[in-house]
């Protein structure tokens, strides 16, 4: 992967999978599914910002559906 040439990762790739779900589901503690739903809509969009690159998000816009 270059900076010109952004790929999306599609292989195994988190550092530490369980704990990041773990973090993950303890994020939607306590909220309910409208509050769920925009929490997971905000971290996309954070997420989103920090991939930057509109390439490898449509791919994984592709790859999610």
């Amino acid at each position: 992967m270059t900076a010109s040439n952004p790929k999306l990762i599609t292989e195994a790739h988190l550092e530490a999978p369980d704990d990041f779900y773990e973090a993950l589901i303890d994020a939607h503690q306590g909220l309910s599914t409208q509050e769920s739903n925009a929490y997971n809509a905000r971290l996309v969009l954070v997420l989103a910002n920090h991939i930057g690159s509109l390439a490898v998000l449509r791919e994984a816009l592709a790859a999610a559906r």
